[in-house]
C-alpha cells in the first residue's frame, strides 16, 4: 500500500509538486542514508551522497515509471552514486560505522557489560564492520540489501541490474568471504 501511494506522490512530483516529492524525502531519507552509510563503511560522506540521490530522483520525477518498487528504484541510484563514490576513495581505507559524535557505532548495547566484553565486542564490531567493507563493491551492496535493509532476491537484482542466482551467488560468496575474514571471531556451535 505504501508503494501505490509512493507512485502517486512521485506521478505528483513529476507534475511539479514540490510537497509530494518532500513527503517521499522525508519517508525515505532514513533508508537512503542507512543504506548508503553501510555502503561506504561509514556515515562520511551519507548523508551528501543521499542528498544527490533525491535531487536525482526529483530531476527524472517526470520520467518516472514504476516498473519495480519505488524504494528498489531509489536504492538504485543510490547505488549508482555509492559506487561512483567508492571509486574515488582509496581501496583498502577503512571508515567504520559512526555515530553522529564521531564514536564508533557499536551494534549492541554495552549496558552492564562490564569494560572487558564491552572492549572485546567493540572490537568484533569493528572486525565485522572492516570485513564488509572490504568487500567486492557487488557483494557489500547485495550483503548490506539483503542483511540490513531486509530487500528480498528479485529487488535486490533489480538495484543490481543482475538476475536472481546471481544475486543469490554474490550472497554466497560475500558470506564465505566473511566468514574467513572473521574466523577469529565466530565460535563453533
Amino acid at each position: 500500500m505504501a508503494d501505490r501511494d509512493d507512485v502517486e506522490l512521485m506521478r505528483l512530483a513529476g507534475g511539479g509538486d514540490e510537497r509530494a516529492f518532500e513527503q517521499l524525502v522525508e519517508r525515505h531519507q532514513n533508508l537512503v542514508i542507512g543504506t548508503v552509510a553501510k555502503m561506504l563503511g561509514g556515515v562520511e560522506g551519507a548523508e551528501d551522497i543521499a542528498q544527490q540521490v533525491f535531487i536525482r530522483a526529483w530531476q527524472s520525477a517526470p520520467r518516472y515509471r514504476p516498473d519495480a518498487k519505488f524504494t528498489t528504484w531509489l536504492l538504485t541510484i543510490a547505488r549508482n552514486l555509492v559506487f561512483n563514490e567508492s571509486r574515488r576513495r582509496r581501496r583498502g581505507f577503512f571508515q567504520p560505522f559512526e555515530n553522529d559524535d564521531g564514536s564508533v557505532m557499536d551494534i549492541r548495547d554495552d549496558l552492564g557489560r562490564d569494560a572487558a566484553a564491552a572492549l572485546s565486542e567493540r572490537e568484533t564490531q569493528q572486525a565485522v564492520d572492516a570485513a564488509i567493507t572490504a568487500l567486492p563493491e557487488a557483494q557489500r551492496m547485495a550483503i548490506v540489501l539483503r542483511r540490513f535493509e531486509a530487500m528480498p532476491y528479485e529487488d535486490i537484482a533489480v538495484v543490481l541490474k543482475t538476475s536472481v542466482p546471481a544475486v543469490k551467488s554474490l550472497l554466497f560468496r560475500a558470506r564465505e568471504d566473511l566468514r574467513e575474514r572473521l574466523k577469529g571471531f565466530l565460535v563453533d556451535g
